[in-house]
């Protein structure tokens, strides 16, 4: 097992190189410059669209905006904001985080393509029903001869979407917050037992498909940011001599490093990308997969509600947790890593009862995903292998979180790190070629808002 885990983290640290980086930012840079930075210019008619200004029950698709958001977040804000943000600055320093905010603000123009041609190149499944993703804009984009790179995202996001890194790091924090500070004897067994009640937790929701799951993450997503948000901005603001302080050593330390790209700082930009990356989604194609479901005949109006994702998980969620370690300096005084550190800075501020107010956000945060992977990856599934595959496919999804539940946090981030850059690669290529037909409809959808002649 040992040397499966070590010959992960050499495949992940191989594949995270500069062409993946240079296809990441240089792809978020080009759609931010080719779109004349719209979507930064029309954020509240992207927020109008999110509320249901423009929703229509009978358009196709099968769940509203505000849905499809929120199954979007559900699988983005999530442990990446709280253990993720740990890792980020335990691997690669505050000035991680700076990295992360570069790659959120790309971000942006780079889900406001892909949310754009998720509806606009939707295809069929074998019930006929409408669907969408990265396969679709693929195949029904770029034409037919482009299949095998659809079917290699296909396969590389369905292993992507296993529920792996929500498990691992909450079997972690029940450990070392609940069991072992109360004098339980923990390991492989206690383990094992948190990760099947995961797993039998995963399967009451996702069974029930897309409109158990947008239903779901509709109620909970909005709850579950504004409790952690208010939790942190506590910790925050108990410190208020740290706050200034933590926020001049992001931007120093993300450039004080006094190497060339590929030594000190090289390491800082890899190390927030990766956290970004799994943080947003930007440019990896997870998120197209719940906006090609919305009800709606108006790509560009999903592209806009698509666009507001990295800006609330990255720029605003993840932010909170960055500042909540450091203004608390945990980071400084322990080796701890992942939800450990995040529970030893809630701890420091909120003696006692810190660390329990964050597992009820982790289990809010980590459910939410353990219900919208298995959407993403049966529809991967589905795509490949039809849609009777959907109940086998949620059957060895379930089973993953067992497993994770086991196997160390290094091995499951550098999995998850290889499949998602594996992802990228077909995702960005096929939205930079098909840029163009964003750009035409864009002109046009708001050329029709200006007129007055939109239908609804």
């Amino acid at each position: 097992m040992e040397k499966l885990e070590n010959q992960i983290i050499q495949f992940s640290e191989f594949i995270w190189g500069t062409p993946l980086l240079i296809l990441l930012l240089g792809g978020g840079f080009f759609f931010m410059i080719y779109s004349k930075l719209t979507p930064f210019r029309y954020i509240f008619h992207g927020i109008d669209i999110l509320r249901g200004k423009y929703d229509d029950p009978n358009e196709a698709g099968q769940i509203n905006h505000f849905q499809a958001l929120s199954t979007a977040l559900a699988a983005t804000v999530g442990m990446g904001n709280i253990s993720g943000v740990a890792v980020a600055i335990t691997a690669g320093g505050p000035g991680a985080i700076f990295w992360m905010w570069v790659s959120a603000i790309l971000g942006v123009s780079t889900k406001f393509f892909t949310g754009t041609l998720a509806v606009m190149f939707r295809g069929k499944d074998d019930q006929g029903e409408v669907q969408g993703g990265p396969m679709y804009i693929i195949t029904e984009g770029l034409g037919r001869k482009w299949k095998p790179m659809a079917v290699f995202f296909a396969v590389a996001a369905m292993f992507a979407v296993f529920p792996v890194f929500q498990s691992n790091q909450l079997t972690q924090v029940f450990r070392d917050v609940v069991l072992q500070p109360n004098g339980i004897k923990t390991g492989f067994s206690t383990d094992l037992i948190t990760g099947i009640i995961i797993a039998l937790t995963m399967s009451v929701v996702i069974f029930g498909g897309i409109k158990r799951i947008g239903k779901v993450t509709a109620s909970v997503v909005p709850l579950m940011v504004l409790l952690y948000i208010l939790i942190v901005f506590y910790i925050i603001f108990s410190h208020p001599d740290q706050l200034w302080n933590a926020i001049v050593l992001i931007f120093t330390d993300a450039f004080e490093a006094q190497a060339v790209l590929g030594g000190a700082i090289g390491i800082i930009i890899i190390t927030g990308i990766k956290r970004a990356a799994f943080s947003n989604e930007a440019g990896i194609g997870t998120a197209p997969l719940a906006h090609g479901a919305a009800k709606t005949n108006e790509p560009v109006r999903e592209g806009l509600v698509a666009m507001l994702g990295p800006i609330i998980d990255t720029l605003i969620v993840c932010t909170m947790t960055a500042l909540a370690i450091l203004v608390t300096g945990v980071w400084e005084t322990s080796d701890a890593d992942g939800i450990t550190l995040t529970a030893l800075a809630f701890n420091k501020a909120i003696p006692t009862y810190g660390p329990y107010l964050l597992i009820l956000c982790v289990i809010f945060f980590a459910l939410s995903t353990l219900f919208a992977f298995p959407y993403y990856g049966n529809k991967c599934s589905s795509y490949l292998f039809g849609t009777k595959s959907k109940n086998i496919y949620n059957t060895v999804s379930v089973l993953s979180a067992i497993v994770a539940a086991v196997v160390s946090i290094d091995a499951v981030i550098a999995f998850i790190d290889s499949a998602y850059a594996l992802m990228a690669f077909p995702n960005m290529i096929a939205a930079i070629t098909l840029a163009p037909h964003v750009k035409r409809a864009t002109v046009d959808y708001f050329k029709r808002l200006k007129e007055g002649k939109m239908e609804n």
